[in-house]
């Protein structure tokens, strides 16, 4: 045999961090489609060990070596030609990433914290060793949409994307609507199902799609965008009223990634180019797409100039659906390294200025407990006119006494498009109306 034959035949060897749920169907799948991931990738891959934190813990299941479990990662990675990171958080898995692309390795992550923070750097050190970074199941689990936004629409111009990226979200958000649980009651229910932890911080209060924001941005708008420059809101002010008012309107209450190209105008008229990164509950029509997006399956729509509107759905995440973006990452990566070459790296040529919240291009319903007299009305519009906000409707429901002097009325408003800030000095404005007694129920409307 020839030493370029014998090459042929040497496997690719594998380090995988981390053996939690996401890491052991890895391991499980590394190891059951041995054959076939060979076949397409025309090397075996070896499985040359699994870096863990404690090595004692029973994991008979899995059906790998025992001898494979090691407390000592950074001997692991630098004897490996692909590392996958699976273990989340920002040390030590940045600090093994480094040390893997510094002895030669390419690099499989699924960690959106890390990627929306450090992506620039990583991308950096990709670069400057020759390597792969690639992190489909960062963002939405199995679902394909990191690569079709920086590959198959590398020849448009993406403007819009809008997402449903956390499924935990999505499934409490999804209970209040179908089943008129509250807020708390639904939380519950998401952890007793293992679609929440028993901290459920990082998904409702929108930290988990803030990240993801951050890195849909970053991609479609070839710009460095961080998950501290994403404007963020969680669901935990979400109350049964607010999904209500959306059932009036035909519409469903839901956690969206907005992340679009947008213009703003200065002073003197001039427009100029940026993005606007958000997350926020916000009713969205039923009829839209992401409108029937159900439990906790995850979904993201794009718009692309020439392209159209797109979109993307399934499991968003869970051991298996993420193991197979995982692994869908280590075919490209291991055909590059058979081939010769490496995938696309950082396109932040565009660096365009992310813009603060006030600035984005949005809709408000607004709920108000007002006095139901003659002028109250008038005042209400008043205030819109005065910041420059347009009226898309107005209803009003007589509630409380028949006593006229008693009597008040719940004035519900939605509006036209307007920037942010000028919306929110609008709430502030009719909360200090004498007329206006609370304004009850402020929330965001897109995809109309």
């Amino acid at each position: 045999m020839s030493e370029s034959q014998n090459v042929e035949q040497q496997p690719l060897r594998v380090a995988l961090l981390g053996c939690g749920v996401v890491g052991s169907s890895v391991a499980t799948m590394l190891t059951q489609h041995a054959d076939d991931l060979a076949a397409r990738v025309g090397r075996p891959l070896e499985l040359v060990g699994i870096a863990v934190r404690r090595p004692g813990r029973d994991r008979s299941e899995l059906p790998v070596d025992p001898g494979l479990f090691t407390t000592d990662a950074d001997s692991l990675v630098a004897r490996a030609d692909i590392v996958i990171e699976v273990i989340g958080g920002i040390e030590p898995a940045r600090s093994l990433i480094e040390s893997a692309m510094k002895h030669g390795a390419s690099v499989v992550s699924a960690n959106k914290a890390l990627l929306a923070e450090a992506g620039p750097s990583l991308y950096a050190a990709a670069a400057a060793h020759g390597v792969d970074l690639y992190y489909e199941a960062a963002v939405a689990g199995a679902i394909p949409i990191l690569r079709p936004i920086r590959e198959s629409l590398a020849g448009d111009d993406v403007r819009k994307v809008l997402g449903i990226v956390n499924g935990t979200t999505n499934y409490v958000l999804d209970k209040m609507d179908t089943t008129g649980q509250g807020f708390a009651e639904a939380v519950e229910q998401a952890q007793a199902l293992g679609y929440a932890e028993a901290d459920p911080t990082a998904d409702v209060e929108g930290f988990d799609a803030a990240a993801k924001a951050a890195i849909l941005a970053s991609l479609a708008f070839h710009t460095r965008v961080s998950s501290d420059q994403v404007y963020r809101e969680g669901i935990t002010e979400v109350t049964a009223a607010d999904v209500q008012a959306a059932r009036e309107m035909d519409c469903v209450v839901k956690l969206l990634a907005i992340c679009e190209r947008t213009e703003t105008v200065d002073e003197a008229g001039v427009a100029s180019p940026g993005v606007s990164v958000r997350v926020h509950p916000a009713m969205i029509p039923r009829s839209h797409p992401l409108g029937s997006v159900r439990e906790a399956f995850n979904a993201v729509f794009v718009e692309a100039d020439a392209a159209g509107q797109l979109m993307f759905y399934g499991k968003g995440a869970g051991g298996d659906p993420t193991a197979s973006a995982v692994l869908g990452d280590v075919v490209a990566v291991a055909r590059h390294r058979v081939g010769g070459g490496r995938g696309p790296g950082e396109s932040a040529y565009a660096d365009l200025p992310v813009l603060d919240m006030g600035k984005a291009l949005t809709r408000y319903h607004i709920s108000l407990d007002v006095e139901d007299r003659p002028g109250v009305l008038a005042q209400v519009a008043t205030s819109f006119a005065e910041h420059g906000v347009s009226i898309e409707t107005v209803r009003q429901q007589i509630v409380g006494s028949v006593d006229e002097a008693e009597s008040r009325a719940n004035l519900i408003v939605v509006t036209h498009t307007a920037p942010d800030a000028a919306l929110a000095a609008t709430v502030e404005a009719l909360s200090a109306l004498d007329t206006v007694r609370e304004v009850t129920s402020v929330m965001r409307v897109e995809g109309a």
